[in-house]
């Protein structure tokens, strides 16, 4: 029980029937923009934790948790019950390497993400780190409907803050809009759709490229980035594309 350190519930938000942000105070350790914790319950006796990335800055509070309830699932289906004051349990120090200690700098950084995994951009952009290193940043969120755009007023606020610097581009795949892109993200870098929409390049000369999300959009966009020459980013060998699966 010492591995885990209790917080309190400030908000419960729903976005959706199914999309929520937990929002809790709790004395954690400091940690890099990217990285997650895990929030835990206890249920007939048995602490059951998951992990999730913080949505918040560093140094800012409430932390912030976006994530999707999954049914039957022991832990989300008992989450979206709490209530402001309800205690939960996270752990005292965040995990993870899908933070810009991996990256390169380049004159744009790509941030491609589906669905909840939008949560660690949007604590990477409300950092200076991305505006100290980048010459523009392209945030791209894909989801099924357009009420799933979730953190609207988040991504309006980087973009009031950068306006010269910052492009967000939305993609809705199951239903129309006069706003977003339709379909897949592999589809439209291969179509050159991303780009027009975007305005810049995306190719290893200028680019480095975050991708985060389900694992098929993980796999599928990294192979269209590596038939254009661009190369998985590691340690002992730098490239292009770093990857996170968020499922």
């Amino acid at each position: 029980m010492t591995d885990w350190l209790r917080g309190e519930v400030v908000e419960l938000k729903r976005w959706t029937g199914n999309l929520y942000s937990l929002r809790v105070d709790a004395q954690v350790q400091p940690f890099r923009a990217g990285q997650f914790n895990r929030l835990a319950l206890d249920v007939d006796g048995e602490r059951i934790g998951r992990p999730y990335s913080y949505v918040n800055p560093p140094d800012s509070s409430p932390l912030d948790f976006y994530f999707i309830t999954v049914p039957d699932g022991p832990l989300t289906r008992r989450l979206i019950d709490l209530r402001p004051g309800d205690g939960v349990w996270l752990m005292p120090r965040a995990q993870g390497y899908f933070t810009l200690d991996e990256v390169r700098d380049a004159d744009t950084l790509w941030l491609l993400a589906t669905g909840t995994a939008i949560g660690p951009f949007l604590s990477i952009l409300r950092t200076d780190e991305p505006w100290r290193r980048f010459g523009n940043v392209v945030l791209v969120h894909a989801v099924r409907t357009a009420p799933e755009l979730a953190y609207g007023e988040v991504i309006d606020e980087i973009a009031r803050a950068h306006p010269q610097r910052f492009r967000f581009i939305p993609f809705v795949s199951r239903e129309y809009t006069d706003f977003a892109l339709p379909g897949r993200i592999p589809q439209a870098i291969t179509s050159g759709a991303l780009e027009l929409a975007a305005g810049l390049p995306l190719d290893a000369e200028t680019s480095q490229v975050m991708i985060c999300g389900n694992p098929d959009m993980v796999r599928d966009t990294s192979n269209v980035l590596i038939e254009r020459g661009m190369k998985k980013n590691r340690r002992r060998e730098p490239g292009h594309i770093t990857t996170e699966n968020y499922w």
